[in-house]
């Protein structure tokens, strides 16, 4: 798909779902308060974006629990079977879900996502995940974590695996030919007998080819290993950037390198992570920020921090600087953007502290729909980003202002959707049909 040449560039939009808001302290402050394991709850976010035409419904995983964080992250139902109940609800939103190489079994998650994108009828998405804690390694019977370059030379291979499955059913191996009594096309149905370092797969998958041919592939890693990866296999990045300078710095880099992997940078949309607190004035969004942040717990904060960075933050002063962070064998995006942000604002430990529990890293815009959308317009205008995923503070608030304030603006300015045009997500992010 083309557009002309004096048409603005159309966003794509995201929704990053957490039930109880994004913001630290957004369960506080609604006047609806859901539950995250409540698929009704969940079933009810996931129509409202439906009805501001949004690209997906993203829904985030981890496979250990930590109390210091949201709420909603110690307790949430499993991905695939949250988004299978989504999928019959809704008929047109893309349904995303993150599942992790270094846990997984390729077979089995390439079935899994190819049931979802049959029970959705062309409507899946894998975000693809590294892994990086240790508590993770420890319920899975592993002591420790494998090192970074191993967990994505890992999640390289499961990802050829994933799609030589996929690939197995061709177009055209069910015919169901009543006269003949011959269903399947067996020429059209391959096994693929992959042997390699660390999978053994014969196949074929023991499922149809189901209609987006495979699901939208999603990744996330900033890091050097990460943007590799990404520019060879990923369609969609979730990054986070908290400059238009940083941002631009990251888009000109994941898709030169997605040139040189010989692909075509539009065939791979960048969608950094934005929380927008909106009011209908400027007054009314900055008051709504105000009593997010008096709610915020520094405590909390500063064990999120040393989570992140591998460091006890308890032995450093509250309103001194931040302190040199070593180098970091997990979430190294995450930590680069923290500590970048730290010294570009000359923050000090407890102001970090209050973004990290806060915002979860990731920048924030306050203002009104016009404000918003004059940020997200800029963003996309600057090559910053093709888009956003969307992380609403407090739920359902949030979330209902901007798709009844935000999204009517982005469409005067010819940036964003009227409708959904398609049937598959596939076709309405505009990446190639495989």
């Amino acid at each position: 798909m083309t557009r002309p040449s004096n048409s603005p560039r159309q966003m794509r939009l995201g929704l990053f779902v957490q039930p109880l808001g994004h913001h630290v302290s957004g369960w506080r402050l609604t006047q609806r308060l859901g539950s995250p394991t409540d698929i009704d709850w969940l079933i009810s976010i996931a129509k409202k974006a439906e009805e501001g035409t949004f690209d997906m419904f993203f829904v985030g995983d981890a496979l250990a629990t930590n109390v210091h964080r949201l709420p909603s992250t110690m307790a949430r139902l499993e991905p695939l079977t949250l988004l299978s109940a989504v999928a019959v609800n809704t008929r047109h939103i893309g349904l995303a879900a993150t599942a992790s190489t270094t846990f997984s079994d390729p077979f089995t998650l390439a079935r899994s996502f190819s049931s979802l994108d049959h029970i959705s009828r062309g409507r899946a998405a894998w975000n693809v995940v590294t892994s990086y804690s240790n508590d993770v390694a420890r319920n899975f019977s592993k002591e420790d974590m494998p090192g970074h370059a191993d967990r994505y030379a890992k999640a390289t291979e499961f990802l050829q695996v994933t799609n030589k499955l996929w690939e197995g059913w061709q177009e055209g191996a069910v015919i169901a030919n009543k006269d003949s009594g011959q269903y399947f096309v067996d020429d059209k149905i391959n096994a693929i007998d992959h042997r390699g370092e660390h999978y053994q797969v014969q196949g074929p998958l023991n499922i149809t080819r189901s209609p987006q041919g495979k699901p939208v592939i999603i990744e996330a890693g900033s890091s050097a290993d990460g943007q590799k990866l990404a520019a060879q296999t990923a369609e969609v990045v979730f990054t986070a950037s908290a400059s238009l300078e940083e941002g631009q710095a990251f888009y000109r880099s994941q898709k030169q390198q997605v040139i040189e992997a010989g692909r075509h940078p539009d065939h791979l949309l960048i969608l950094p992570g934005v929380m927008p607190i909106i009011g209908r004035t400027l007054e009314e969004a900055k008051e709504t920020w105000r009593q997010l942040n008096l709610l915020v717990d520094i405590d909390n904060g500063i064990k999120q921090l040393s989570a992140r960075f591998g460091l006890d933050m308890t032995q450093y002063p509250l309103d001194g600087p931040v302190p040199e962070i070593p180098a970091v064998e997990g979430n190294q995006s995450r930590v680069k953007l923290l500590t970048d942000l730290a010294e570009r604002e000359n923050l000090t430990l407890r102001e970090l502290a209050a973004i990290a529990a806060g915002s979860r890293g990731h920048r924030v815009i306050v203002g009104t729909a016009q404000d918003i959308a004059d940020d997200l317009q800029l963003w996309v205008e600057q090559e910053g980003a093709d888009g956003f995923n969307i992380m609403p503070a407090i739920i359902p608030e949030q979330l209902d202002l901007f798709v009844e304030l935000v999204i009517p603006e982005l469409r005067k300015r010819g940036l964003f959707r009227e409708s959904y045009q398609f049937s598959t997500l596939r076709e309405n992010l505009g990446l190639p049909v495989v």
